[in-house]
């Protein structure tokens, strides 16, 4: 990785860009630079950039979250042992299933936001990672309904 693109810091333009791209991540260059108050040149050049240094990772599909009512959603804490924390992010970014993992303080060192197609494959996840090196203990919190 260059210097210019370890150093490159979002400014105010790349942050209202990346903010309707959270909404719409489909929204077309000429939606974007409507939205944005500036040509669609400027944007795809934002978007170039955003891309290169990594400050954008990719675009996605967002679903609602009842699109599919056999879905199980749940919270994961999960305790790292020593100095092993990089590589269980690392493995634990490679299931499609966790949607979110957060650093944390407390008794936990990290959060992931699980979501499975059904109870068995939530299993088989669960058994997955207590099986990564460097996880020494969890614990994980089914969500049953939103209120």
């Amino acid at each position: 990785m260059s210097n210019d693109v370890a150093k490159y810091r979002p400014d105010q333009l790349d942050r209202m860009i990346i903010a309707h791209l959270r909404v719409d991540g489909r929204a077309s260059l000429a939606k974007l630079a409507e939205v944005v108050g500036v040509s669609r040149g400027t944007v795809q050049n934002r978007l170039d950039r955003l891309v290169a240094t990594g400050t954008l990772m990719g675009f996605t599909v967002r679903a609602r979250e009842d699109y599919d009512d056999n879905a199980v959603h749940a919270v994961m804490m999960i305790e790292v042992v020593g100095k092993s924390t990089t590589q269980v992010i690392r493995k634990l970014r490679g299931f499609s299933e966790v949607h979110a993992l957060h650093t944390t303080n407390g008794n936990w060192d990290l959060v992931a936001n699980i979501r499975a197609a059904n109870l068995g494959e939530f299993d088989r996840v669960l058994r997955e990672v207590r099986m990564i090196d460097g996880v020494s203990n969890s614990e994980t919190s089914l969500l049953l309904s939103s209120v």
